[in-house]
């Protein structure tokens, strides 16, 4: 009987310790978001709805054959910015890199200090063939109706081009001078991966020595019911970028009729290898990014969600065990697979001599593309398939810590007040990764509240973009680089 006690009591001791302990980590988690200093810049809206309306008419349609790119078209863009922007034109130095890839240069009061460069492309991407009839306003007429603005690179990312430009044309008009050189550096490529754009702006600045304390590219934006248990709207900050790898899964065999298949197949073994990838999986781990975004948003959680993350140590397996559940938030802390595309076969008879398939990965940091070839090796256990890894590696993971995030974070929150600010991974691609070998740092934000419905329209169909969220992305080009030259 006593010995029965001792093991209660021994137990209700540990339950209470368990209790003090968490509940402590509860009560002295703080927020991490600054006090906003809510803008007071006075815009001339309808003037500037008309530019990006205008800027849309501009068909800078990026093709992966080069020779497609209509040129003519982007000289009149070039043009428009020149008769639109007489100020930034005036008072800034414009470099222009392959014809296409623009730079602005605003000399600041004391060059010695590391510059900050502001980002964009004015290129976007095709609209596929027989869809053009699906959108409400054609895709590139600029049309303003019902507080929209319609067309293709309203959000990807003619928004982030003329947004810049409006509040530089702003802050010149305003007499504003920089504490520091600032760059505005526009790519004409993006969408085909930059090589002739921000790849060779980067390699033009870096023969000359200039390196950024930051650089600030597209990314994500600010999204309604984001996050569970966080009821504000929730601004993420790409700190890094995923790596994009293709792995292609062949083999090659003797074919044949179809009536006398062998027990594998060239087909089946692919599919099998393709089976044990897509039910193995990479490993979750909440690291990170990842981790950093949660961290951020935790203490803005409601009372359960923020008690679990507040003690994270403890619940981290479950937490790991939630997010994996879901696509969205499982890449936020796995490498994933994704099969796209199956060669094999030419007749319904015939055995395939070979079957190829392609699988698109997209890495965290820290997997590298001979980490992913070693994984489907070893999970696929077939010799006879070969297995090649083409891509890129995730990029550099940016300070949270210094400066420069909280900079970002600042001038996001004095324009959507309520917005939670964090940071976090982005899944796609952009001009920034190239920026990361002359830059301390490299963010990746859209300063826009939009739906996850919007998301998908970036590269689809009906793509525009609110007046107010236009506005709003105009007067946080302008806070940033006011936080920039404090």
């Amino acid at each position: 009987m006593k010995k029965r006690r001792l093991i209660f009591s021994i137990f209700g001791g540990l339950v209470l310790v368990f209790i003090i302990v968490t509940v402590f980590n509860l009560l002295v988690i703080k927020s991490k978001q600054p006090t906003p200093n809510p803008t007071n810049l006075v815009i001339d809206e309808g003037k500037a709805i008309d530019h990006l309306s205008q800027a849309i008419t501009f068909k800078t349609v990026s093709y992966q054959d080069r020779s497609k790119f209509d040129f003519t078209e982007f000289d009149k863009f070039i043009s428009f910015l020149e008769e639109t922007y007489p100020g930034v034109h005036d008072k800034l130095e414009l470099e222009k890199i392959n014809e296409y890839a623009l730079i602005f240069k605003w000399k600041g009061l004391d060059s010695s200090k590391n510059p900050i460069g502001l980002t964009s492309h004015y290129d976007v991407v095709p609209v596929l063939e027989g869809t053009e009839g699906n959108w409400e306003q054609p895709p590139f007429s600029g049309t303003v109706v019902n507080n929209q603005i319609w067309g293709r690179g309203t959000l990807d990312d003619k928004i982030g081009v003329i947004g810049i430009l409006e509040a530089v044309e702003y802050l010149v008009n305003d007499g504003f001078e920089p504490a520091r050189d600032m760059y505005f550096m526009f790519g004409f490529d993006e969408e085909i991966g930059g090589d002739e754009g921000a790849l060779e702006i980067v390699n033009t600045l870096k023969s000359r020595g200039i390196t950024f304390d930051f650089v600030l590219d597209e990314g994500g934006a600010i999204v309604e019911n984001m996050v569970p248990g966080v009821d504000q709207p929730v601004g993420v900050v790409g700190i890094s970028e995923k790596g994009s790898a293709t792995a292609e899964l062949s083999i090659e065999g003797s074919g044949g009729h179809s009536s006398q298949p062998k027990d594998q197949t060239n087909i089946g073994r692919i599919a099998g290898a393709i089976a044990k990838l897509e039910d193995t999986q990479f490993k979750g781990d909440l690291k990170g990014p990842g981790e950093d975004l949660f961290e951020y948003v935790a203490p803005e959680m409601s009372f359960a969600m923020k008690y679990v993350f507040a003690n994270k140590i403890i619940f981290e397996p479950i937490i790991e065990r939630i997010l994996l559940g879901q696509p969205a938030t499982a890449a936020l802390i796995r490498t994933t697979i994704a099969p796209t595309i199956f060669q094999a076969g030419e007749q319904y008879n015939a055995l395939p001599e070979k079957a190829t398939a392609f699988i698109n990965h997209r890495l965290m940091p820290g997997d590298s593309l001979a980490d992913v070839k070693t994984f489907i090796e070893d999970t696929i256990e077939d010799d006879d398939i070969k297995v090649t890894i083409t891509g890129s590696e995730a990029s550099k993971v940016s300070s949270i810590n210094g400066w420069e995030f909280k900079a970002i974070q600042q001038a996001a929150r004095n324009v959507y007040n309520d917005a939670v600010i964090a940071p976090y991974l982005m899944f796609a691609g952009s001009d920034a990764k190239h920026y990361d070998s002359i830059s301390k740092n490299t963010y990746r934000f859209l300063p826009v509240q939009i739906t996850s419905e919007d998301l998908n329209r970036m590269h689809g169909t009906n793509e525009h973009i609110t007046k107010d969220n236009f506005i709003q992305a105009i007067k946080f080009y302008a806070e940033i680089i006011k936080e920039s030259n404090q």
